[in-house]
């Protein structure tokens, strides 16, 4: 079928609302398309944006040249002084019109009752709706574009339409589109259907019917998806209440509410059954570095460039750790070391006979062979089922399960790698990576274009992977999210961090005062061993007196209060939009100033809170 018009990357917002995000879609000749969705959600928009009527904030819609177009808007409008006989054929003398088929067909449907020179002013509703009508299908037009076409009509008038509009054009020739609440109608017009929904446009073959069938289906997979994303984020809301201690520094009643919403949360990761599991696996000997170290000649300067050196790492089974560094700190060197990539010059790596080293790489070396093929050919390569999970909660999943949790659709299966974006072809990686069954994963910088609901997926299946992993990278939520501990290299040397990230930051933190110290030795003169002392305490803030700290805790109990005011407050506002005029605007902008203002006086308040949550430590 040949191509009338295309739309692509269309965005639309009005105040306090974004109606579409980069829709992009077609229209062929012997297309026949109902248009369905919740009132507000941009029905009329977007076929008035697709007719040319109304330009979208970005994108653009294109029409095949010479193509003509007709559209019936919501709105009948006609001049003061307009009758019905001129509103429908115009100026074109009796004889021309008479002698059209079309132009008589739709004047005995539509309007053979009404007087041919009564004024338009004169009629009801429904009269002046099948005027509309009439003027518009006694054009010669390849595209017609209806808004609401049944509004007023009897079910005499609704059946004519339904009937001229299946005989108007031939079989895959013209094209229609059209917005109507009657099921009917779009079970016996169209023979596609478009949901207008969360700001994008949803294709299902047939009419109303079928699409109903598919949106049961589709709702009911939402259902179990949804299910899934609640279980995670109340997975993830555990972990952030359980982990590191700076981040508890909320104000209380939100970690009331994040106790209250995580109280039945078991633990995110079942440790002792991965470690039973990853001991039957690699054995009790995993990758031991006994005094090991790496350098090399530098051929420029002729001299020996040490890398790592005196590293005693006996890594365990099971264990899961993440590896801090400055860039050029050694960290890949030491993933070669683990890996067997690297080999050392000084000391000593061994591994145990079990095992088998993945390393997930920023290259993407796994795809470079099968650009060409479907995701689904290179899936099917591989193993027949993965399992996921340890104990009693073992769960076996196919690839295609595999890759539907890591976000793949169905379509998606029969995409080349070669089209496929980059977080995709990075999730693709580590499926493949996962499907070969290792038991010791390394991730070097596995973040690299996942989006947050991709990064949540890829740690929730890393929960139940029951191996060693080795994870490098700068996202640190990721890292403390999947990992048990963190090493860092410091001076060519690897030290274990009990405090985490938080601990490591702070040795950059002294490691940077002590070499600006040093630079200032060069330019400046001290006065005792006691200056770096003086100099602390004279920054240091003096403690609070015991009146001073019973009135900021005063102070801090009343900010807690007035922010959980202040919170319903801006949640009541929200939702009181929903039953103002969506089209008065300038109601509707004072109102959202309202709502910021709150929102920055809440932003204030919680500023101070932390100023005196500080002081009183």
């Amino acid at each position: 079928m040949a191509h009338l018009l295309g739309a692509e990357a269309l965005h639309l917002e009005v105040p306090t609302k974004v109606i579409f995000d980069s829709v992009t879609l077609g229209v062929a000749e012997g297309d026949r398309i109902g248009i369905v969705g919740r009132n507000g959600d941009g029905k009329s928009s977007l076929l008035m944006m697709l007719a040319g009527r109304r330009k979208p904030d970005s994108g653009q819609v294109t029409m095949r040249g010479g193509t003509t177009i007709g559209v019936l808007d919501q709105a009948d409008q006609f001049p003061a002084d307009e009758t019905v006989g001129h509103a429908i054929v115009g100026d074109r003398p009796e004889y021309e019109w008479a002698g059209d088929p079309r132009a008589r067909e739709v004047i005995a449907g539509l309007v053979s009752d009404l007087p041919w020179e009564a004024p338009i002013s004169s009629l009801s509703g429904g009269q002046s709706r099948r005027v509309a009508l009439a003027r518009l299908l006694v054009g010669d037009h390849e595209m017609l574009f209806l808004d609401e076409p049944t509004n007023h009509l009897d079910v005499e008038g609704i059946a004519w339409l339904a009937d001229h509009l299946k005989r108007r054009w031939p079989r895959g020739q013209g094209a229609l589109l059209v917005v109507t609440h009657d099921r009917w109608f779009l079970d016996e017009v169209c023979t596609t259907t478009w949901e207008v929904h969360d700001r994008l446009v949803e294709p299902f073959e047939g009419g109303y019917a079928a699409y109903i069938l598919q949106r049961v289906e589709r709702d009911r997979q939402a259902a179990v998806v949804e299910q899934k994303r609640q279980n995670l984020a109340r997975k993830e809301l555990a972990w952030l209440r359980r982990g590191a201690p700076a981040r508890t520094a909320k104000p209380k009643f939100r970690i009331d509410a994040a106790n209250e919403l995580i109280a039945d949360v078991p633990e995110i990761r079942d440790k002792v059954s991965l470690q039973s599991m990853a001991v039957n696996r690699l054995g009790k000997e995993v990758v031991n570095l006994l005094d090991a170290g790496v350098s090399y000649d530098d051929v420029m300067t002729g001299d020996e460039r040490v890398i790592l050196k005196d590293i005693e790492w006996r890594l365990a089974p099971g264990e899961r750790t993440g590896i801090l560094g400055v860039n050029g700190a050694g960290k890949s060197t030491l993933l070669g070391l683990i890996s067997g990539t690297v080999e050392p010059t000084e000391g000593t790596v061994k591994r145990g006979k079990t095992v088998q080293v993945a390393t997930l790489t920023q290259r993407l070396d796994e795809l470079a062979d099968h650009q060409n093929e479907p995701v689904r050919e290179v899936i099917g390569r591989l193993r027949s089922n993965f399992t996921v999970g340890s104990g009693s909660k073992a769960q076996e999943l196919s690839p295609g399960q595999l890759l539907e949790r890591m976000g793949f659709t169905n379509a998606q299966l029969s995409t080349p790698v070669k089209d496929l974006s980059g977080g995709q072809k990075r999730r693709l990686q580590l499926l493949i990576i996962l499907l070969e069954q290792p038991n010791v994963l390394i991730l070097d910088e596995p973040t690299n274009d996942l989006d947050t609901d991709m990064l949540a997926a890829m740690e929730d299946l890393l929960d139940s992977w029951p191996g060693t992993l080795l994870v490098v990278s700068h996202d640190r939520y990721f890292l403390e999210r999947v990992t048990d501990q963190q090493y860092a290299i410091f001076d060519q040397t690897l030290r274990h961090l009990p405090g985490g990230v938080e601990q490591y930051l702070e040795l950059r933190a002294a490691e940077d005062a002590r070499a600006e110290a040093g630079a200032g030795v060069a330019t400046s003169t001290t006065t005792g061993g006691g200056s770096a002392a003086s100099a602390a305490s004279a920054s240091a803030e003096p403690a609070l007196s015991g009146a001073e700290r019973r009135a900021a805790e005063k102070e801090l109990s009343a900010i807690e209060r007035k922010m959980e005011r202040l919170q319903k407050d801006i949640v009541k506002a929200r939702d009181g939009l929903a039953t103002l005029d969506q089209a008065n605007y300038s109601l509707l902008n004072a109102e959202m100033a309202k709502i910021t203002a709150v929102e920055a006086e809440v932003e204030e308040l919680e500023m101070r809170w932390l100023e005196l949550s500080e002081q009183l430590g």
